[in-house]
């Protein structure tokens, strides 16, 4: 009854929620922009209205959507061997700092080929991925709490995506979209310009970008203050961050606790086998005192020695699923904002045009439907996985998406039925949200336990973010 293991008994949870944190960065970065990308892109290019508009919108935005992911594969495995050297805060940290000029620019560039620079940039910011994972890995050692401790960090990350998908949508030209706020009556519209904010008018789509900054920069303060470094070889480092982080913490307490006994107060020694305390104590068997215990720190394998082929071929399984998953995310809300197509005479199937929807209905439909991520990741899969394994869970997945990906087209069918349209796109949204929560945490579990040694999961995971890239 002791060993059951949930969410109650996982341990380290302050520094799982941290690690968490800084895993906003992806869907912030990544996801906000897919409700609005057409028309940031749309607002750009020269003769919008034309009738091949549509379809050279629609190959920028691809290109857009690749330079993410090309400036992951140039750092990816840099940040992961970075971190094996110099520590995994470090790298979170710059990582975090770097993608919050990275948004800021993107939200205010004007043109094509900025637009595509500060998104490799992004790309290469959001490296660290691989070293959040890493230092997962690492908080949690104990493999019975493994499972819920890989899945707090996609928690967030889908609660992430949700709330990026919404502001992305909502943010989105403010001064239409927001008029009470933004609009030539709006409440931040203090020149009274007749048409509205006039920096919104000049940046249409910088909102979500200003959003997304100010929300990583508060993810980065709070690493630096309370993350811990889980790297055993700077251990015994000292934190300046955690130094201040900690008399804040202190500080706090004095402040806002009330205090019930004014005599003693008995020190909480951190617990001897928590795996983030880089000085376990032990009391000495000569004179009672305490002494630090001196942990042997193995050396680290030769780096052509790693690529055993069992991690070779978990590599490939780990790229293989977001090549589809991720051309799927950044496909289907081009496909829902590209206008409908007219029914061409005498075709009973076409597969031309798209569904015609808003950038803030495209984001509260797809945040709407990522809640049930959220939901199936905390109920569902800790079961599916005891029950079926972790392989055994991904191939019930990998069964999924087949079927999901072959009837997306066949939504532009139903594009001038409204009756039709939504429970058509809801049961195609569903689908692919349950094989995605069952797949990511799976491939992340199995990638973890094919790495050779603890010692170079920072340069594994690296890899695993490079070819996922």
């Amino acid at each position: 009854k002791g060993d059951k293991v949930s969410w109650k008994t996982l341990p380290h949870k302050k520094q799982l929620l941290l690690i968490s944190l800084c895993r906003l960065s992806t869907p912030l970065t990544n996801a906000c922009l897919l409700p609005y990308l057409y028309y940031l892109v749309k607002s750009i290019i020269s003769d919008p209205s034309h009738p091949s508009a549509p379809q050279r919108i629609s190959r920028l935005t691809g290109l857009l959507a690749a330079a993410y992911p090309i400036g992951q594969i140039t750092t990816s495995m840099l940040w992961g061997r970075a971190s094996d050297t110099y520590g995994r805060k470090p790298a979170i940290i710059l990582g975090l700092l770097i993608s919050v000029i990275a948004n800021l620019s993107f939200g205010f560039s004007r043109s094509i080929g900025m637009l595509f620079f500060w998104r490799v940039v992004a790309g290469m910011a959001n490296g660290i991925v691989g070293v959040m994972r890493t230092m997962t890995a690492e908080t949690v050692k104990d493999r019975k709490h493994q499972t819920r401790a890989f899945l707090a960090p996609p928690l967030v990350f889908n609660s992430g995506r949700v709330a990026a998908l919404a502001v992305g949508g909502c943010l989105a030209d403010p001064v239409r979209n927001l008029p009470g706020l933004f609009g030539p009556d709006g409440v931040f519209n203090v020149g009274r310009n007749p048409e509205g904010v006039e920096w919104t008018l000049r940046n249409p789509y910088a909102l979500p970008a200003v959003f997304n900054g100010a929300v990583l920069g508060f993810c980065a303060i709070l690493a630096a203050l309370w993350l811990k470094e889980t790297l055993s070889s700077k251990g015994n480092d000292t934190d300046v961050g955690l130094v201040i982080g900690n008399w804040i913490s202190a500080s706090l307490k004095t402040v806002f606790q009330r205090k019930r006994d004014q005599g003693y107060i008995p020190l909480q020694l951190e617990d001897s086998n928590d795996p983030i305390s880089p000085n376990p104590i032990r009391p000495s068997s000569s004179s009672g005192t305490s002494t630090p215990v001196q942990q042997p720190h193995p050396p680290r394998p030769h780096f052509l020695s790693i690529w055993t082929p069992h991690l070779l071929k978990t590599l490939l399984t780990f790229s293989l699923l977001p090549l589809h998953n991720s051309t799927f995310l950044h496909l289907f809300p081009l496909f829902l904002s590209m206008p409908i197509s007219p029914h061409p005479p005498n075709t009973p199937i076409y597969f031309t045009g798209g569904l015609g929807l808003s950038p803030p209905t495209i984001g509260l439909y797809l945040a709407t439907f990522s809640i049930f991520g959220i939901l199936l990741q905390l109920l569902l899969y800790p079961h599916l996985q005891t029950r079926l394994g972790t392989l055994g869970v991904l191939r019930l997945a990998n069964l999924i998406f087949p079927l999901v990906y072959i009837s997306i087209p066949y939504l532009s069918l139903f594009s001038t039925s409204t009756l039709a349209k939504w429970p058509a796109m809801a049961a195609v949204l569903f689908a692919q949200v349950v094989a995605r929560t069952m797949a990511i945490p799976s491939t992340v579990l199995l990638l973890t336990d094919a790495a050779p040694s603890r010692n170079v999961l920072g340069t594994v995971h690296g890899a695993g973010n490079t070819v996922s890239a």
